[in-house]
């Protein structure tokens, strides 16, 4: 199992350090830190960032409302399907999808992969179809996955992981790679916990935004990504407690997990400095 880190998208929203806690400027750099797994059953995306459809004709498909405020730079080299490419994979190599969730910049590429069979939670499948609320109606679009054939829709049961829920043997994928329920910042909102030989690796998602608020006995937040957490949360206790779980956990080195999450061009950039290594 080789596991390949790709940013799958470039946001630079106004505030600069004042969201990434390191830009000198008047914008911020944001990523999409999505996995590509090299497995015996083909190639496993977790997470797909924004597609080749959102690049082309991005206010056909996206909420202006986000792409303003994200400040999303739309380039092909970003997309899920360029960085396969360029590593020597095509689209029809991309066997199985896993997603954290369904927002606009985890689900752009699901049709970039028409063979690919899209392993979700059921809560977070429900949600998207009732788009209730204005955050959800620009959050959620359909017009990223309704060509998508093949769904696999899953609730949290089986043996805990770490004291979290888990789902464990997916169909289809290798038994080393579980999802996590983690919601709060959407209903059915997940991580994907993949079983490595240098031990756990957690993609928690949206569950945190800020690598300060792991790993360090003091949690930090920037203050532009603290705001953006409370504006796309659906349930504050559950976000919250979650995170704290997963603070606990980053904490304790006997369990020898590495967690990151979806937008930290700081995180992202050490993980994959790690996995060229």
């Amino acid at each position: 199992m080789h596991i390949h880190h790709l940013n799958c998208g470039c946001m630079c929203p106004i505030g600069g350090r004042l969201f990434d806690g390191f830009s000198s400027g008047l914008t911020a750099r944001l990523v999409c830190h999505c996995l590509l797994i090299e497995t015996n059953q083909g190639l496993v995306l977790i997470d797909t960032g924004f597609g080749l459809r959102d690049v082309e004709a991005p206010y056909s498909r996206l909420s202006p409302f986000f792409i303003h405020f994200n400040n999303i730079q739309f380039e092909r080299k970003y997309t899920a399907l360029a960085q396969i490419e360029q590593i020597g994979f095509s689209a029809r190599d991309v066997r199985h999808i896993v997603l954290t969730h369904l927002d606009f910049d985890h689900a752009g590429g699901l049709e970039d992969f028409p063979e690919a069979t899209v392993h979700i939670m059921q809560t977070e499948v429900e949600a998207a179809q009732e788009r209730r609320g204005f955050i959800a109606s620009q959050r959620y679009r359909p017009g990223q996955w309704d060509e998508v054939k093949r769904w696999k829709y899953y609730a949290a049961e089986g043996e805990p992981w770490f004291g979290f829920e888990a789902v464990r043997d997916l169909d289809g994928l290798p038994p080393e790679i579980l999802l996590i329920p983690l919601a709060g910042h959407t209903r059915g909102h997940a991580g994907v916990a993949i079983d490595t030989p240098e031990g756990w690796l957690l993609n928690a998602g949206d569950a945190y935004f800020y690598r300060q608020e792991m790993g360090l006995p003091k949690r930090h937040c920037t203050p532009g990504m603290r705001a953006y957490q409370w504006m796309m949360e659906v349930d504050r206790h559950a976000r919250l407690q979650n995170q704290e779980r997963l603070h606990a956990l980053s904490l304790d080195r006997s369990k020898d997990v590495r967690i990151f999450c979806s937008h930290d061009a700081v995180e992202f950039k050490e993980f994959a400095k790690l996995s060229d290594g």
